[in-house]
């Protein structure tokens, strides 16, 4: 884990090059400190960063374990309004023997009261969700199950990835799906995700959003739902926009 007074450093130049948001990513971006003298929580490090530059409009997280989230970081995803809105979690199955078999140290349970506690707060959440689809020994009832958490959820953002062996794992040694029922299953768990991220989207049309302008003449709003935005806006620049419309899986 880098410490804090590098993240902070870091940070900084890029502040002082006029960046408008910083994103936190890593492998197991909430494993972030247990290597470090005091094991200090991601929590720690997200209210250093906000403390230490007040004027930073806007930070992110990259994907996190729900199971690691601790009291301060929840706290300040909860309430600070410099913190995004946008949660993605490692959720990886909405099955809970699939988790167990995963190894995964949360629930199906847990993912559901961690977003709700989340939306009781924060009901602007724009939350995304890394899924598996055809696990070994996954039958039609729990890949049934791992479809419904997308509704549950509210999953708008879905990163879905069918299983494929690595030799040497213990996944490898169990029982397999057929591959061509893992991509029906990956395909079933897309369209989820695309149902909900419609219904989102039209959900946010009339609603000011503050908009990150990017290069390309699109941007993404606090809770990462993508604009596109009219010519006169500069990138890097936060605009505020009132979308009339969606078209092409974009706000505009």
């Amino acid at each position: 884990s880098l410490a804090v007074p590098e993240v902070l450093r870091e940070i900084g130049e890029h502040l002082e090059s006029g960046t408008s948001e910083v994103v936190l990513t890593g492998v197991d971006l909430t494993s972030w400190g247990t290597d470090l003298d005091g094991s200090p929580a991601l929590g720690r490090l997200v209210g250093a960063i906000l403390t230490a530059f007040p004027a930073l409009p806007r930070l992110r997280l990259s994907s996190i374990d729900g199971a690691e989230i601790d009291d301060e970081l929840f706290d300040l995803i909860a309430h600070h309004p410099r913190m995004m809105p946008h949660v993605h979690l490692s959720l990886q199955s909405g099955d809970d023997l699939t988790l167990k078999r995963m190894k995964r140290r949360h629930t199906r349970g847990d993912a559901i009261s961690l977003v709700s506690r989340l939306r009781a707060h924060r009901p602007d959440l724009g939350l995304g969700a890394d899924v598996i689809a055809g696990f070994p020994t996954e039958n039609e009832e729990m890949h049934a199950r791992n479809v419904s958490i997308v509704a549950e959820l509210g999953i708008v953002h879905g990163h879905i990835f069918p299983f494929s062996p690595r030799p040497g794992t213990p996944a490898a040694r169990m029982p397999q799906v057929d591959p061509v029922r893992v991509k029906a299953r990956a395909a079933e768990l897309r369209d989820a995700v695309a149902q909900e991220r419609r219904r989102w989207l039209q959900s946010q049309i009339g609603q000011p959003l503050r908009v990150l302008a990017e290069r390309d003449g699109t941007g993404h709003a606090e809770n990462f739902a993508p604009v596109t935005l009219p010519a006169s806006a500069r990138a890097g620049e936060i605009v505020t926009i009132v979308p009339r419309a969606m078209m092409d899986g974009m706000l505009v």
